[in-house]
C-alpha cells in the first residue's frame, strides 16, 4: 500500500522538486501549498491550497489523507506570518502561543502532528543531492584580504546562528555592515551591499542544532542577483548545509560578475 506524505509548500522550486523525489521513493504525495511553487503540480498526487489563517482546515485534510509523515519545503516568510496571527483560527493561535521563533514553532508544530501520529521528516532525505558540497565553485577565489573578512565574519555568523538570531551577514573593510534577522538573507545582502559599496564578503552560516525538519538554508539566483546588483565579490556559506537551487545559473550569474562563492567547513576560520 502507498505510503501518504503531506509536503507543506511554500514558495519556491524546492517543494516541485521534493514532490518529484519522494513520489520516486515511492510516496503518495499531497501538497498543502500555502504560497506559489513552480513546478509543484506536476509532481504532486493532489493539491490542496491552503492558509496560514485556517490551519485547523489543513489539520482536517491531513487526517483526511491518512497522512502518515509530513515534510515542510520552501519559503514560509516570517513577516507573512507575523502580520496573520490576529487573523489565524484557533489551531493557528494555539501554534503561535508559544511565539514565532524557529524552535518554538518547530515545537508546536512537532506537537501537534506527533498527537495524529504523523511524523515530520528531515528535507534532507529528499533534497540532500542540492546540498553545497564543494570547497570553491568558481575559477576565481578569494583574496587574501577577502579569506580575512571570510574568518572573521565566519566566526560572528556562527555565534549569532547559534542564538537563533540569524545566519547571514556582510562584512567590509574589517566592519560588519549587516546582520540578518527576520528579512531573510537576500534582503540582508541588499542592505549590507548598499552599506559597503562594491567588494563586500557575505557569509551564510548554519546553527550547529539547526532543525533541518524545517528548513535547509539555501541561496539561489536571486541570492546572487542580488549580490551582483550590490557589487558584492565573495559568497561564503557553511559546506555540506546550503542547498545551492539552480546550481548552473548561480555558477553562471557569479563566473558573469567575478564573485567567487566558497564552501566553508566547521573550524576554517582558524585557517592560516
Amino acid at each position: 500500500m502507498e505510503r501518504s506524505l503531506g509536503l507543506m509548500a511554500g514558495a519556491g522550486a524546492l517543494p516541485g522538486r521534493a514532490a518529484a523525489e519522494a513520489r520516486r521513493q515511492g510516496w503518495r504525495v499531497v501538497a498543502f501549498a500555502f504560497d506559489d511553487a513552480p513546478g509543484l503540480g506536476q509532481s504532486a498526487d493532489r493539491i490542496v491550497p491552503c492558509r496560514l489563517t485556517d490551519i485547523r482546515s489543513v489539520l482536517a485534510e491531513v487526517a483526511a489523507e491518512r497522512v502518515e509523515a509530513t515534510l515542510f519545503v520552501g519559503k514560509f516568510w516570517k513577516q507573512s506570518a507575523l502580520s496573520q496571527v490576529r487573523q489565524a483560527d484557533a489551531a493557528g493561535r494555539r501554534l503561535a502561543g508559544h511565539g514565532l521563533s524557529d524552535a518554538a514553532l518547530a515545537e508546536m508544530v512537532v506537537a501537534t502532528l506527533s498527537a495524529m501520529g504523523v511524523q515530520v521528516l528531515d528535507q534532507r532525505l529528499f533534497l540532500g543531492p542540492w546540498l553545497f558540497t564543494t570547497d570553491l565553485l568558481t575559477a576565481r577565489a578569494p583574496s587574501e584580504e577577502q579569506w580575512e573578512e571570510i574568518r572573521a565574519g565566519w566566526r560572528l555568523a556562527r555565534s549569532l546562528a547559534a542564538l537563533g538570531i540569524g545566519q547571514t551577514l556582510v562584512r567590509s573593510h574589517g566592519v560588519t555592515v549587516a546582520v540578518e534577522a527576520a528579512e531573510g538573507t537576500d534582503e540582508t545582502i541588499r542592505r549590507g551591499t548598499a552599506l559597503a559599496g562594491p567588494g563586500a564578503v557575505v557569509v551564510k552560516a548554519v546553527a550547529p542544532d539547526h532543525d533541518y525538519r524545517f528548513d535547509i538554508p539555501a541561496i539561489g539566483p536571486a541570492t546572487l542577483e542580488v549580490m551582483v546588483a550590490g557589487g558584492a565579490a565573495v559568497l561564503a556559506v557553511a559546506r555540506g548545509k546550503v542547498l545551492l537551487v539552480e546550481r548552473e545559473t548561480v555558477i553562471r550569474l557569479a563566473e558573469r560578475a567575478s564573485i567567487a562563492l566558497v564552501g566553508i567547513d566547521e573550524g576554517q576560520d582558524d585557517r592560516a
